[in-house]
């Protein structure tokens, strides 16, 4: 298969998925987490989810570094992470909330803090 320009394949997303345009799991997101569960791959599993789970295979990938790992768009991913998912192949958790808002104030004794340090012999 030759691919485009820009290497992405010429195949359409929607092949990969089946023709499958919405995943099962709307919950899934970009930094939804996902992980395998190391069950075996059942044969017959198509090859773009055997593909996510091989990309899996021993750690933890978000949404979007799964689709740039395996050249995909990020809504074909979600597909298929939302069907392997439904099959018990592999666990999704929401995204890591971002943290906290800091304190400006903390953050300027920090840096007076660091200031003294410097400026002392």
């Amino acid at each position: 298969m030759t691919g485009r320009p820009g290497g992405r394949p010429l195949v359409p997303a929607y092949l990969s998925t089946g023709g499958v345009a919405r995943p099962s799991r709307p919950q899934l997101e970009r930094l939804s987490v996902l992980a395998g569960t190391g069950t075996p791959a059942p044969t017959g599993l198509p090859a773009a989810q055997l593909a996510l789970l091989d990309a899996l295979d021993g750690g933890s990938l978000t949404v979007v570094e799964a689709a740039a790992l395996l050249r995909l768009p990020v809504s074909a991913v979600r597909v298929l992470a939302a069907e392997l998912v439904d099959r018990d192949l592999a666990l999704a958790r929401a995204p890591i909330p971002p943290a906290g808002r800091f304190d400006p104030d903390l953050l300027k004794r920090v840096a007076d803090g660091l200031r003294a340090l410097k400026h002392h012999p």
